[in-house]
């Protein structure tokens, strides 16, 4: 279809490839040969007179005029897909939607592995992709290249539907045979010890760092920062280095008989997490679907 001269199909590509900045992998995403989406790549540039992508040795880069397209096109794809598509595709055990969902490795194995084993059998045809907080901004959920955000409350931005998702507490941990600490910790062996901790996004700001200043007026020997909990638990392994992370997450692999959880010298705060969407999303069928699935789920975690 055109409108204005346009192939409106084209635009489906131009959101794919502003994204991926890949000639590959929007090729895989378009379920299209490299060849035939290099010849979509062309079209675009021509009808906008743009370059919209520039090799720039083994990378491809978006113009200025590209980037001021980025948003509005993934701004309309986003409102076709919630306000008209999503009302038509309204039977989840039926439906063939894609969710791409932000969240950290903490979230998918405490909650959201419960709620895709669940809809395996209601909505066996429904996928999903998740995607790590740690590695992606906020901005994706405003161009459209995700669905759903789930990250602390202080993350939420107030111009966007969100809701409250689950609380927990924060422990510390150390490697099972870590000799310079028991069940508790001094403050100064908090002090002392070297810490591994998780940064969040691409700035890599420490999770609890700006609390452990401001409240505790410390700051910690911080060794390793990671990017998911997964990690920062094995790069504290066989060392003498602790963290600090989300009990629940810590009760799991307490099991493995990996780590010990060892009391704190002070109360921290709890982690709060929400759940944050695009408002044209809001009334999407599907997507609320979704929301009250996790909500349910998570209505179990407390």
């Amino acid at each position: 279809m055109r409108f204005e001269q346009l192939d409106l199909n084209l635009l489906v590509a131009l959101d794919i490839l502003l994204e991926e900045q890949n000639i590959t992998r929007s090729a895989e995403r378009l379920h299209l040969s490299q060849s035939a989406t290099s010849g979509i790549l062309s079209r675009l540039r021509a009808f906008f007179e743009d370059d919209l992508l520039v090799q720039i040795g083994k990378k491809m880069q978006p113009t200025p005029f590209a980037l001021e397209l980025q948003g509005p096109v993934a701004g309309v794809l986003a409102t076709v897909r919630g306000s008209i598509i999503g009302r038509k595709a309204n039977n989840p055990e039926q439906s063939e939607r894609h969710f791409k969902i932000i969240a950290s490795d903490y979230i998918v194995q405490v909650l959201l592995r419960h709620v895709v084993a669940e809809l395996a059998i209601s909505a066996p045809k429904v996928t999903f992709e998740f995607l790590s907080p740690f590695a992606h901004e906020v901005s994706m959920l405003a161009k459209g290249g995700a669905d759903i955000m789930m990250a602390p409350e202080a993350v939420m931005l107030e111009a966007y539907p969100s809701t409250h998702l689950v609380s927990d507490e924060l422990v510390c941990i150390a490697d099972i045979n870590n000799q310079l600490v028991n069940d508790e910790l001094s403050f100064e062996q908090f002090n002392s010890l070297g810490h591994v901790s998780v940064g969040f996004a691409r700035a890599s700001h420490l999770s609890i760092e700006q609390w452990l200043i401001q409240t505790m007026e410390t700051n910690r020997r911080v060794e390793v920062i990671t990017n998911d909990f997964s990690t920062m638990i094995y790069t504290l392994l066989n060392t003498n280095r602790i963290g600090i992370l989300p009990k629940h997450f810590a009760e799991m692999h307490v099991q493995s008989q990996a780590v010990k959880i060892i009391k704190l010298p002070f109360e921290t705060p709890k982690l709060k997490e929400s759940m944050m969407w695009h408002p044209t999303l809001e009334n999407d069928p599907m997507h609320r679907w979704l929301r009250q699935r996790i909500l349910d789920s998570a209505a179990k975690f407390q």
